[in-house]
């Protein structure tokens, strides 16, 4: 110490408090090289071996997909579907069953015939055109946003409450298609829905 202080009023001559406010200064320095720097190390490695276990359960999706698909199919897949910072999702996750009950099951599609002067848009103000996927039913009997499954006739296939019916359908499901002809070809059909959390 005695030489740092030597040495320190020989390059740069300091008052006291000047030198007092060095060695504070120092020790700070200290303190994070020996108690936060090694946390922060630690944080990093977590993070490096969280990106490798990421590449790793990719790699193994990567290979049970390629068992059933070409192998630059599931690649893609992969790439597509999981974001580098976070573990692909495992896509036999349970689903809890609420409640469930029979009910009449129909078809309609964005027409104003069948619904009104914007076809597009449901009860709740979802474009289900721009969204084009066969996931929306509408029913009175279920708030917005309930997911519901149809096993019967839809298999695993998850449809979310978005849209509502005439008044008078107080127990019916319809189920929106993008084609005319498959909704008229559907008919009307009676089946078991799932409320699933």
């Amino acid at each position: 110490m005695k030489t740092l202080t030597k040495i320190s009023e020989e390059i740069v001559p300091l008052s006291g408090k000047q030198h007092i406010v060095l060695l504070i200064i120092i020790a700070c320095a200290f303190q994070f090289i020996l108690f936060y720097a090694p946390a922060l190390a630690d944080e990093a490695a977590k993070k490096s071996n969280l990106a490798t276990n990421s590449q790793t359960v990719s790699q193994e999706l990567i290979e049970v997909l390629s068992a059933t698909q070409e192998p630059a199919e599931a690649t893609q897949a992969i790439k597509t579907s999981t974001p580098a910072n976070r573990l692909p999702e495992i896509p036999d996750r349970k689903i809890e069953i609420v409640r469930e009950s029979s009910h009449t099951i129909t078809a309609y599609n964005s027409e104003a015939a069948q619904t009104d002067a914007s076809p597009c848009i449901t009860a709740n103000n979802f474009n289900v055109c721009q969204h084009g996927q066969e996931d929306t039913i509408a029913a009175n009997f279920l708030p917005f946003g309930t997911k519901v499954m149809i096993p019967e006739l839809f298999g695993d296939r998850v449809f979310v409450v978005r849209d509502r019916m005439n008044k008078r359908h107080t127990s019916r499901v319809d189920v929106w298609m993008k084609d005319r002809q498959a909704a008229l070809k559907f008919g009307v059909k009676v089946a078991k829905i799932q409320v699933i959390e």
